[in-house]
């Protein structure tokens, strides 16, 4: 069974107003390169060369001129949907459900940006039967992200940007799942942001046993803020200028 990759590029990037008024925040710069080419290079080095963009807002079509089919990447051919407005990660996860077809499906947040390769997480995936695995990373501001809670050295529940977290290892926006993802995103209730969210479909997972983990090498960064922008930025930077 063949795996396909998701890079998640749809929103409108309001938290990093005004910069986005004129463009989709996944492609502006970080250090020397489009936002886009990161997550799009994580998923080529990790092996996946079937891979879709979910997109949308007003500069869908950018996205078309300036990675085409991907030959850049050594790709042959980039797959691209649209995402109406802003639903949240799980129901653009809903639009790729017929490029995945029963494949597995490696996930990347467009925004996110990281240091080491995740080839050897995405080869673990492909042997793992079924189910779901998620990137977790140690920070020092677990409650911006989703964070793991443990017991008998298992994840027990993921809880979405808690006041008080339960430990300091955040979910990365690097999820793998099996073709069971679309039906549960199809179940999912909005939140009170009023989006579908990514961890409620984890925590599916894990009720049913069925979610395993990694921990990500190197650094990692979303690039959603200014404050993180500017963080993807200079770690970029300092990476590119020592190799």
């Amino acid at each position: 069974m063949s795996l396909k990759g998701i890079i998640l590029a749809g929103g409108l990037g309001t938290r990093l107003n005004p910069l986005t008024k004129i463009t989709n925040k996944h492609l502006l710069p970080v250090y020397s390169k489009p936002m886009i080419y990161y997550p799009l290079q994580t998923l080529v080095d990790a092996g996946i060369e079937d891979i879709m963009i979910v997109t949308g807002g007003r500069n869908a079509g950018d996205f078309l001129r300036l990675l085409g089919n991907g030959s850049d990447f050594g790709l042959k051919h980039i797959n691209y949907t649209y995402q109406e407005g802003e639903g949240g990660i799980a129901d653009a996860l809903k639009l790729a459900e017929h490029f995945a077809g029963d494949d597995k499906v490696v996930v990347i947040l467009g925004d996110n940006i990281i240091e080491k390769s995740i080839k050897k997480h995405v080869d673990e995936f492909r042997k793992q039967h079924k189910g779901a695995k998620i990137l977790l990373k140690k920070v020092s501001d677990p409650q911006r992200f989703g964070v793991a809670e443990f017991k008998d050295g298992k994840i027990a529940s993921i809880a979405e940007k808690p006041k008080k977290p339960r430990s300091d290892y955040a979910v990365t926006g690097i999820y793998m799942y099996d073709s069971q993802v679309f039906h549960i995103a199809k179940t999912l209730k909005p939140s009170k942001r009023g989006e579908l969210e990514i961890t409620d479909v984890n925590n599916v997972y894990i009720r049913k046993h069925e979610l395993t983990y990694g921990i990500l090498d190197g650094w990692w960064t979303d690039s959603g803020t200014f404050d993180s922008l500017l963080r993807a930025n200079n770690l970029v930077a300092k990476k590119e200028r020592s190799s």
